[in-house]
């Protein structure tokens, strides 16, 4: 999964949210450094990460894009998935989405010296273009996956993959909406299992 469904699924805990969003730079053992709710956060991120690359739902997703994408198949179901998420954001959130992901911006603004240095480097520019809103349009998308491409020096071509979200709209749609609910249930049990371990 994406930014914003690692945020969502973190519940309301500020360090668990702030862990899950920066784990995909934090390797091994080195979550142990951060106060406990990061690792919390941190190893929520990692439970989720295993879930969804494992799901025959995401797979099905992946397949659909892997002819033309290879390897960066499943960054781009992450972010689309995310699309879905935010597009149907009321479904799942009584905070509307712009709200949820100030309130978020400004988590980070609060903790910004504990963030790692190449999350502190994102943030401006996360902010400045609103990607966790931008999320919820097929032009929003399409720009963040055009930044994403760039990223990757004009390689994953994943630019060109805003046309398959548009060809396969209804089933992406419908395979982020079963996966979801199963991650959302999975989520709020390890979030519990993993709290459990830190008594």
């Amino acid at each position: 999964m994406n930014y914003l469904a690692h945020i969502y699924l973190s519940g309301t805990d500020e360090e668990v949210i702030i862990g899950n969003f920066i784990a995909d730079g934090i390797k091994g053992n080195k979550y142990q450094k951060f106060p406990i709710g990061i690792q919390k956060g941190i190893l929520l991120h990692r439970e989720i990460d295993t879930f969804t690359d494992a799901h025959s739902i995401v797979r099905q997703s992946t397949k659909r894009l892997h002819e033309n994408y290879g390897h960066y198949s499943g960054i781009i179901v992450d972010i689309l998935y995310d699309h879905f998420l935010a597009k149907n954001w009321s479904i799942y959130s009584s905070i509307p989405l712009n709200e949820f992901v100030n309130n978020f911006y400004q988590l980070l603004h609060n903790n910004f010296d504990i963030l790692p240095i190449r999350i502190q480097k994102m943030i401006p520019f996360m902010i400045a273009d609103n990607w966790l809103l931008s999320y919820a349009t097929v032009p929003g998308i399409g720009k963040i996956l055009y930044q994403m491409n760039y990223r990757t020096k004009n390689k994953s071509k994943m630019n060109f993959a805003v046309l398959e979200l548009e060809e396969h709209y209804e089933a992406f749609e419908a395979e982020f909406t079963i996966f979801f609910k199963e991650l959302n249930k999975f989520s709020t049990y390890k979030l519990k299992q993993i709290c459990d371990t830190f008594i």
